[in-house]
């Protein structure tokens, strides 16, 4: 194998493994924005912890769908896989959100929707970081 041979096959092999990450990282960035309306403007309906739940039930499946159809195109898994993805994401997310919704009243007291609404985008962003791990390593392990 040549130098240039080798070069392009790293350099390829880079740009592939970019991908997924630059997708998955505008995706998150969508979602959380619409999770976050979401959840506003099922706030003045409901609590917060109900309100996050309905937002994170919604933006699971467009995320998820978009990273099976777009970040992840390139790579096969099973449908029990995927299935078991989104539910554990929305568990994950669900409780996740759910706690961190629940200390922020013991510490604030009665939070603005608005403080919620961030603290829920700084607690999303966090958890994106170990979905995509788990999304690139144990969801969608082969190529096509």
């Amino acid at each position: 194998m040549t130098t240039a041979q080798w070069t392009a096959e790293r350099a390829e092999r880079r740009r592939d493994s970019a991908h997924p990450v630059v997708w998955y990282v505008a995706a998150g960035v969508v979602t959380t924005g619409l999770q976050e309306v979401i959840f506003l403007a099922g706030r003045p309906l409901m609590a917060s912890v109900a309100a996050n739940i309905v937002a994170i039930a919604v933006t699971t499946l467009l995320n998820t769908e978009f990273h099976r159809r777009v970040t992840f195109a390139h790579m096969r898994t099973s449908r029990v896989k995927l299935h078991l993805q989104s539910l554990g994401t929305f568990a994950f997310y669900a409780g996740y959100g759910s706690v961190v919704l629940l200390v922020l009243q013991a510490i604030v007291g009665s939070p603005s929707a608005t403080l919620e609404a961030v603290t829920l985008a700084v607690t999303s962003a966090v958890g994106g970081v170990l979905r995509f791990v788990v999304l690139r390593w144990w969801v969608f392990t082969t190529r096509r």
